[in-house]
């Protein structure tokens, strides 16, 4: 069979969606080699991170095509030319009409849930756009059990229509000693002893709340740790200045914006721990990344983040000022502590992996197939 997936998420640098797509493209090329993958998008691609292994699969394509009025004429346009046998949308957006059945994959319902934490224009889009793609696409993946209640309750879909398949950390991400990490810290200003934040500071990522909490580790204690925040620079960046600079933070804060993985997966490896302090997560793959490279991981106790960490990171409530403040103290405080999260931290995070990722999209394809009444070729 001929499958098409969104490749709009590869023309522009990858963060977590483009991720997604391009491993879960690289994964089921490699898992069904006689099948043909195709990323189409109507924009150029941008040259990312080298496949890996260094050779991309000979049975996945990129495909770019200059159509006009993409997702509701020219995709099902290409979609008939090329007679693909099923469309994978995954971020958020199938084809309004097609001769072939759609699968689309909603990370999370934040724009709905939470649309505080989001540009208005965003979320006009998203009250119109999420309940259509929802009704108009075969089958929905969602990528964790609780993002798909989610989806089932607030978007009324019906329970039997939504597969359920993990994100994983990618293979980059694994343990690498201190020499081959202290490379990059020495570039990147970054101090041997400090916290790691990975994300876009953005609202739900909730960076205000872990400045807070340092500001109560300074007030309380003589500790002074470096906070290193890894990721593009986000919307209400200047309420997020101002908290720095009221806090006396500056001078303990490292801004790196957008790293390759292999100066993240050197941060991972070598951070004293890892803090994602998320309002809401539709899965929540940062602190699984840490936790692939080791490093002792402070999150959130939100549905999904548990869900994805289980028993293997230090939880608290993201509201929760003094509870973070206390988190961080202990985890400087206590290398025991620290170990036995790493190592708790790195066998979770082995239960994760694209391939198997693969595995299940792949029957999630087979299945909305056999339901298309069409056979699988």
């Amino acid at each position: 069979m001929r499958i098409g997936i969104d490749g709009i998420p590869l023309a522009s640098a990858r963060t977590g969606i483009g991720h997604y797509t391009f491993e879960l493209a690289q994964a089921l090329a490699r898992l069904a080699p006689e099948h043909e993958f195709q990323l189409v998008s109507p924009v150029p691609f941008i040259s990312g991170p080298p496949e890996p292994d260094g050779v991309a699969p000979s049975n996945l394509h990129k495909v770019q095509t200059k159509r006009r009025f993409w997702w509701g004429l020219g995709l099902p346009g290409y979609i008939t030319q090329s007679s693909l046998s099923l469309f994978h949308g995954t971020n958020y957006e199938v084809p309004l009409w097609s001769k072939c059945p759609s699968i689309v994959t909603v990370h999370d319902l934040s724009l709905l849930l939470h649309p505080e934490m989001h540009s208005s224009h965003l979320v006009r889009r998203a009250r119109y756009r999420l309940p259509l793609m929802a009704r108009a696409a075969n089958t929905i993946i969602a990528v964790t059990e609780s993002a798909s209640k989610e989806i089932s309750d607030h978007l009324r879909i019906n329970p039997a229509k939504i597969a359920v398949t993990p994100l994983a950390p990618r293979r980059t991400f694994r343990p690498l000693p201190p020499k081959q990490t202290e490379e990059t810290r020495k570039r990147l200003g970054v101090e041997d002893d400090f916290i790691l934040f990975v994300g876009t500071p953005e609202p739900r990522k909730n960076l205000i709340t872990l400045l807070r909490a340092l500001t109560e580790v300074r007030r309380n204690t003589e500790l002074r740790p470096q906070l290193v925040i890894a990721g593009k620079r986000g919307w209400h960046l200047n309420e997020i200045l101002a908290e720095i600079a009221s806090a006396g933070l500056t001078e303990r804060l490292k801004f790196t914006d957008y790293i390759s993985d292999g100066d993240l997966c050197a941060l991972y490896s070598s951070c004293t721990v890892c803090i994602y302090p998320s309002l809401y997560e539709g899965f929540g793959l940062p602190p699984l990344e840490a936790m692939a490279c080791g490093a002792p991981v402070i999150t959130s106790n939100i549905p999904s983040i548990v869900e994805t960490t289980g028993n293997a990171a230090h939880l608290i409530s993201p509201n929760d000022v003094q509870q973070l403040a206390q988190a961080i103290v202990e985890m400087i405080a206590e290398a025991g502590k620290r170990l036995r999260l790493s190592r708790a931290g790195l066998e979770r995070a082995s239960q994760f992996t694209w391939e198997r990722t693969a595995e299940l999209t792949l029957e999630v394809y087979k299945e909305t197939l056999r339901s298309w009444h069409r056979p699988i070729q």
